[in-house]
């Protein structure tokens, strides 16, 4: 077992070489967002790219896509039809991810579950795109919800997940809240292994294990407990996967970076930190 440190970004952030193409670094799909929610998929996209990955597509029901497409010009969003996502959008995601592996030449990885609702319906289409994809996805948020109807589908894919404590729970069952580090450490490797996937579970101290292979995050502050820092984090870790990285690599990587940012931005605003004031933190962190 291992403390995630700096030296996890040399191995990652190389020069560029001056040739280096569109999607050598990426191309990240956010799939996210409902009637009711649109900030989540806006997040994960503005944190990738200040992680370097080279593009960004936000798939989103119609009012949230709209909505993200007005927040920044470097923001592309695909509206569906609708106020959530359905059974009948499956067609276009599973046309769309086909798509961007083709045009990223496979530089390419989905980031999915945010603001994206707990219907029924969601869920089962959730479950149906994930079941049919093979490229790295970041599950978070609303995603692990759904992934609790049927984990079966995600085992031993390149999948990363990225619950907090009571997400944990609701894809396990099993309460890790109060318990002391140790067993929360025991908890994570048994049930990473048991479902053969790679779990993310923040926390004041992150843990992220193979099942294996274990490393532990140390990084952030307690002010980061505002509504949106999740969603960096599976930004980051989206751009991570999309430019090739392992993983468990770029869990590890991402929950340093992420928590880094937040270090950095709660020595200048402390209770005033903002989940766009961590992003904006990203690059120092990198450079």
């Amino acid at each position: 077992m291992n403390e995630v440190n700096q030296k996890i970004l040399k191995n990652i952030y190389k020069e560029r070489p001056r040739d280096s193409k569109k999607y050598d670094f990426g191309l990240l799909m956010v799939i996210g967002g409902s009637d009711f929610y649109s900030g989540s998929p806006a997040l994960s996209a503005l944190a990738a790219f200040k992680s370097g990955v080279d593009m960004v597509r936000i798939i989103a029901p119609k009012r949230a896509a709209d909505i993200i497409a007005s927040f920044s010009p470097n923001l592309a969003a695909y509206p569906l039809e609708g106020k959530w996502l359905e059974r009948k959008h499956l067609a276009a995601l599973l046309e769309m991810t086909e798509s961007a592996k083709a045009a990223a030449r496979g530089n390419t990885a989905v980031v999915i579950g945010g603001g994206m609702g707990r219907s029924e319906e969601t869920k089962e289409a959730i479950l149906e795109y994930l079941s049919q994809i093979s490229v790295p996805v970041v599950i978070d948020a609303d995603a692990i919800h759904a992934v609790d109807k049927n984990p079966e589908i995600i085992s031993g894919k390149p999948f990363l997940i990225t619950p907090h404590t009571y997400e944990f729970f609701i894809l396990t069952k099993r309460e890790v809240y109060k318990l002391p580090e140790e067993e929360k450490i025991k908890a994570v490797q048994e049930e990473a292994n048991r479902l053969q996937t790679i779990i993310l579970l923040k926390g004041p101290t992150d843990i992220i294990s193979d099942g294996k292979e274990t490393a532990l995050n140390k990084t952030g502050t307690a002010f980061m407990t505002k509504g949106g820092c999740g969603d960096t984090l599976a930004g980051i870790a989206g751009a991570l996967l999309a430019r090739g990285i392992d993983p468990l690599t770029a869990g590890q990587a991402a929950a340093y970076i992420n928590g880094k940012a937040g270090e950095i931005v709660t020595q200048r605003m402390k209770e005033g930190l903002t989940a766009t004031d961590l992003i904006e933190a990203i690059p120092e962190v990198l450079k």
